[in-house]
């Protein structure tokens, strides 16, 4: 789990650089680019359990093999028994809790991209991103714990540019996630947005306007 709030993640500077990311890439077409980051999109309880779950059997099969290993025999076998569980179980719970990589390691792949997908296509929906004059709004989403982004493109866009398009800058996304260099990586792919829509046709008209903010959004969950 992620010790540090997503607030504390990025500072002023990375904000601002995001921000006008978005804003310079909309100066070259009609499209509206909204970059949202959320620290982790769901608590995964089950994962804690299954952490500690692992913990109190593997410790309590290592007391039993010491026990019958060393003999211990002033030492009652049921407490070789229960004993090491609790604490393999106490011990299970607090790494799934505190290590980021103990939870994601204990959740499926699969659970994890439909999670994701599920709070992507909510926060397009909270953020509004198809209210917009001609459906060109696009949702750069990234979810910080699961190491994952998705880029979802109202329809206006999606007659016109399949989703195959984006693929390439997800996996620019999330190597940049996985090398610590999320800034970076985003203020690139927001710009490569905007150069994606000016191919396809989406050029800024004459009366185009400021239709969604251009501020990252930035949510703990």
């Amino acid at each position: 789990m992620a010790t540090l709030g997503i607030r504390q993640l990025f500072d002023d500077a990375e904000l601002a650089r995001i921000r006008d990311a978005a804003r310079d890439a909309e100066q070259q077409t009609s499209g509206e680019i909204v970059a949202y980051l959320v620290n982790q999109v769901d608590d995964y309880e089950e994962a804690v359990w299954r952490g500690t779950a692992l913990g109190a059997m593997g410790a309590a099969a290592l007391g039993g093999f010491g026990h019958w290993l060393g003999g211990f025999w002033g030492i009652p076998a049921v407490l070789w028994m229960t004993l090491p569980a609790f604490a393999g179980g106490a011990a299970g719970y607090l790494a799934t809790r505190i290590l980021p990589v103990v939870q994601r390691w204990l959740i499926s792949a699969e659970t994890m991209e439909r999670r994701v997908r599920l709070r992507a296509e909510a926060a397009f929906l909270d953020e509004e991103v198809f209210k917009t004059r001609d459906r060109s709004g696009i949702l750069v989403f990234i979810a910080l714990f699961e190491h994952r982004a998705l880029i979802l493109a109202d329809s206006g866009i999606h007659k016109q540019v399949g989703e195959d398009a984006w693929d390439h800058l997800v996996s620019e996304l999330v190597s940049g996630i996985r090398a610590h260099r999320t800034t970076e990586s985003l203020v690139a792919v927001i710009s490569k947005c905007g150069e994606l829509l000016a191919e396809h046709g989406f050029a800024r008209r004459s009366d185009d306007r400021d239709e969604l903010r251009n501020e990252p959004r930035l949510r703990e969950r």
